[in-house]
């Protein structure tokens, strides 16, 4: 026992001579050892920090979570005519703004500047794009606000095709001239030489049916009956002629006539005037 009272008193004695002195309390109020021992296995005293994500700057895009990707764009509609197509379809089109009074002219089956300032009329008043070109969206607003047209409609000013000749035309220098398909075919030993639309008077004035034979020719020709112009005449039966008529070539199928046979393209019955003779035959049949 007094061996180890004078050894604390040996260590006591040089600790003061050192200057050295015990560190201060502990967060607990407890001493704490100047020598920190680490133990193998055991936890470290300060815990590790888990790095935070850095706060982006506010103008750096490419540091903010990327947005939701764009809705994908409808396609554009698809075109189904445009200037210079032609046929039946364009016939119909036309005929249809004609319905809705965007065209006045009556249906020529070739896509011109008419139709297509008219597309582009129709198009701005119902919000479409303007283009003039007749796509899928364009062509269902129309059809739905008009009507299938007749075949009248489509053909208001001429242009159908011809029906095939009768047996009595194939012989010899005719005018045949059909009811069904209201045209006109000048032949000559069965070979056509031209066609042409024609027009024929009312349920009032029906145009007489059967054979007949051209008796007089009238160049400058006037109706006394009607006082209206018959340019073109060629007479064959009473007062009933094949002749060129303004109001057919103005307003088409919409009017008719006193019974005589109207043709509207002035250039065609001008040829076909200089060619019949009197006493060609003139065939009119259904």
């Amino acid at each position: 026992m007094g061996r180890s009272i004078a050894a604390l008193a040996g260590v006591a004695a040089l600790l003061a001579v050192c200057g050295c002195k015990a560190e201060g309390d502990g967060a607990a109020g407890r001493p704490r050892s100047p020598v920190h021992i680490e133990v193998p296995g055991t936890a470290s005293a300060t815990p590790e920090r888990v790095p935070t994500p850095k706060s982006s700057p506010a103008g750096n895009e490419s540091e903010r979570p990327s947005a939701a990707p764009p809705a994908s764009t409808a396609p554009p509609a698809r075109v189904l005519w445009s200037r210079g197509d032609t046929g039946r379809d364009i016939r119909e089109l036309q005929a249809r703004l004609r319905q809705v009074a965007w065209l006045f002219d009556g249906p020529t089956g070739t896509y011109g500047p008419a139709t297509e300032k008219a597309v582009r009329g129709f198009q701005g008043k119902r919000g479409l794009p303007q283009t003039g070109k007749t796509d899928t969206v364009t062509w269902r607003r129309l059809v739905g606000m008009t009507r299938e047209p007749g075949r009248w409609e489509l053909y208001l000013t001429g242009g159908q095709p011809a029906a095939a000749p009768d047996p009595r035309c194939m012989t010899g220098r005719a005018l045949c001239i059909s009811k069904t398909t209201r045209t006109l075919r000048w032949m000559i030993d069965g070979r056509t030489v031209s066609t042409m639309a024609v027009r024929f008077g009312s349920q009032y004035t029906p145009t007489r049916e059967g054979v007949f034979h051209v008796y007089w020719k009238s160049r400058h020709h006037v109706s006394t009956l009607y006082d209206s112009p018959m340019p073109y005449a060629m007479f064959f039966s009473g007062g009933q002629a094949v002749h060129y008529s303004a109001d057919f070539a103005a307003r088409g199928y919409a009017g008719a006539s006193h019974g005589c046979v109207n043709v509207r393209d002035e250039a065609a019955i001008a040829a076909l005037f200089a060619q019949v003779r009197n006493g060609d035959k003139v065939v009119v049949y259904w």
